[in-house]
């Protein structure tokens, strides 16, 4: 079985879904570590709920960057994690994690990738006026929402779309899409990987 590692930052409710597909047999996989950047963060009650493992650390605690991921890293390498999963980790990955995990690191992101990257991609489809955003996920590079993408989830905008409406629409389709895109990535076939669905 493979060993994941997840990151989050706030609520976790990716993580939370992860964690179900797992346990529900879905995802055919291990997470054998949360990391946190923030403590207090409620994704670390998930874990504690779920039976999983957590380290919770502050960027702050460190005199630098690579300080503070080199402690990461050999957690994750005490751990033999083969695969790093961003579930809304709020931080870009530097050169120490990005070397170490070189194509084994993904993030999910709310919106169709390279449209609204970045921060509020949900408030950044709304203000656009666009009919259409979605889910992304993809692969890590140095970059902000930059790398390669594995696959992606239309989502249609409304008239009279609210941000907590949108929101909700998204949550539904990335708590199904990851686990799935993830279990594909780790025990399907490579050229099973890419691809596109359409939601309405």
């Amino acid at each position: 079985m493979k060993k994941i590692a997840v990151f989050a930052s706030g609520s976790g409710s990716n993580f939370q879904a992860i964690g179900v597909a797992v346990q529900s047999g879905i995802l055919n996989a291990e997470i054998c570590l949360l990391v946190c950047d923030k403590p207090g963060a409620f994704v670390v009650d998930r874990a504690e709920m779920l039976g999983i493992s957590s380290l919770v650390i502050n960027p702050k605690w460190f005199r630098s960057k690579e300080a503070y991921e080199t402690k990461i890293l050999q957690k994750l390498t005490s751990l033999d994690v083969e695969l790093v999963v961003l579930a809304g980790y709020m931080r870009l990955i530097g050169s120490t994690l990005l070397k170490a995990f070189e194509g084994r690191i993904v993030n999910i992101h709310p919106s169709l990738l390279p449209a609204f990257p970045g921060k509020d991609a949900i408030g950044q489809a709304l203000a656009a006026g666009v009919e259409r955003t979605g889910v992304t996920i993809h692969y890590v590079d140095e970059g902000m929402d930059t790398g390669p993408v594995i696959a992606s989830s239309a989502v249609a905008i409304d008239v009279g779309e609210t941000r907590e409406s949108l929101h909700k629409k998204i949550q539904q389709i990335e708590h199904s899409l990851y686990p799935e895109v993830l279990e594909q990535l780790l025990n399907g076939k490579e050229e099973a990987v890419q691809w596109e669905k359409s939601v309405h």
